[in-house]
């Protein structure tokens, strides 16, 4: 049987007339957004919960992109940049995630037509109908969108036709326990970094002469088990285990077909370093509980007594334990779908995508790195004029490249200005990995 993809037809209404298309996130794809919109001559306005543009990304901007710059760039952002004499940066080379701040997407920030549109430290707090939660249906299509917006003078309500969620999912990361859930022993938690730490900078006294276990088998581990490497090379007594839940890394370890030259490198330098002996690779571990023992602490502040910190499992139905100084979870994230509750939403169960989406992209059916073209069909909910794009579109699915939510905007923004035959239109080339499986290992792309 065939998917039939439809999209809840366009409503003109008295009350949407002149309200802007609201925009949720600032990042790359959220200001991708906004630039296509202006070009189509419509009225946008962009929120960010950060004090500056792709704030989140500051958390990661140590780390080099595997895609080089004429992946992560946007049409319309270029277009847009241009007309404000931009220097492009040199072709063929691999950003940071600093030098991609620096020299493109601050420099979109401050272009006139979007820093007149742009507020900063201003997170939504919730979206819905106006005059109407979710289970009220009676003019329901005429309504427009209403967002609660927290700003430094208070809470305030902002009206629009139409809503783009690009809020990405990275400041909600899984948690290393295969049950999903959090870990409650306080210590053990406090001793379990966030993906992506900055090994060999500002971060790296945490880390000299310790035990680390990374958890994940997604491109952001095998990033910080590189940098990791290093560490261990040094002799200083670093140690550096690597736990997976799948028999094996086979995504991670990537394939010499990958089209992405960097990709294909991290997977075989780190495939290198496991055969090595420089990082041990523990698969098929399921971690059921973390708990800090032999140690506790002092007073209010962070000062302990020697402990370790302990991660108990099963593998391939045997019990284990490992024990280690410090764990890193690059288990991915997931999608913060709370300020849309009073939303009607399609969303899949498993993978929380978009439910239309979820077929092209969950990792228990779909790994090999390519995706098919897909835009405003696919993301579209039983509330017209709502989209979720970019990271956030792809729930917990992992492998998000930003070619993907650039095209799923530009989709997204020819809907808007009403032409609909050239939002379907959709084209889509994504670098192929050169490795397909069926096996999920749960890991998350930087």
């Amino acid at each position: 049987m065939t998917l039939q993809l439809t999209v809840p037809p366009a409503v003109d209404s008295p009350r949407l007339s002149g309200l802007p298309v609201a925009i949720i996130g600032a990042g790359p794809v959220g200001l991708a957004a906004a630039a296509a919109l202006l070009e189509r001559g419509q009225r946008v306005v962009v929120f960010e919960a950060g004090p500056g543009a792709g704030h989140a990304m500051r958390g990661w901007a140590h780390t080099r992109f595997f895609s080089p710059w004429e992946y992560v760039l946007d049409a319309a952002a270029v277009r847009l940049l241009d007309r404000h004499g931009w220097e492009p940066p040199q072709a063929g080379k691999n950003p940071s995630g600093a030098e991609f701040l620096r020299q493109y997407l601050l420099p979109l920030a401050q272009t006139p037509e979007l820093a007149a549109v742009i507020g900063y430290n201003s997170p939504v707090l919730a979206v819905s109908k106006e005059g109407m939660d979710r289970t009220r249906s009676v003019g329901r299509s005429l309504a427009p969108y209403v967002l609660q917006v927290s700003a430094p003078d208070g809470v305030r309500s902002v009206r629009a036709r139409a809503v783009i969620d690009a809020s990405g999912t990275y400041g909600q990361p899984n948690s290393l326990l295969s049950s999903g859930l959090p870990v409650l022993d306080e210590l053990a938690a406090e001793h379990i970094l966030p993906a992506l730490p900055d090994v060999l900078g500002q971060d790296r006294a945490a880390f000299v002469g310790k035990h680390i276990v990374v958890v994940g088998a997604g491109h952001s581990a095998a990033n910080t088990l590189l940098k990791l490497a290093n560490l261990v090379r040094a002799n200083d007594g670093t140690r550096v285990t690597w736990v997976v839940r799948s028999r094996r890394p086979s995504r991670v370890y990537g394939s010499a077909a990958d089209e992405l030259a960097a990709r294909g490198k991290l997977g075989t330098e780190l495939r290198a370093l496991v055969r090595g002996g420089v990082i041990t690779l523990v698969d098929s571990l399921e971690i059921d509980e973390a708990r800090w023992v032999g140690g506790t602490r002092e007073g209010q502040g962070r000062s302990e007594l020697p402990g370790q910190l302990e991660l108990q499992g099963r593998r391939r139905g045997e019990p284990l334990t490992l024990t280690a100084d410090l764990a890193i979870a690059a288990t991915g994230f997931r999608p913060d779908l709370g300020l849309l509750s009073e939303l009607r939403l399609a969303m899949d169960q498993v993978v929380e995508a978009p439910r239309a989406l979820a077929g092209l992209i969950d990792p228990h059916l779909h790994s090999c790195g390519t995706v098919e073209p897909h835009g405003v069909a696919e993301l579209a909910h039983p509330d017209a004029n709502l989209f979720i794009a970019g990271m956030k579109s792809y729930g917990r699915a992992p492998t998000f490249l930003l070619l993907t939510g650039y095209e799923q905007v530009r989709s997204i923004a020819d809907e808007l200005a009403g032409e609909h035959a050239a939002a379907r239109a959709v084209h889509l080339v994504l670098p192929a990995t050169g490795v397909c499986s069926t096996e999920s290992d749960g890991g998350c792309c930087a």
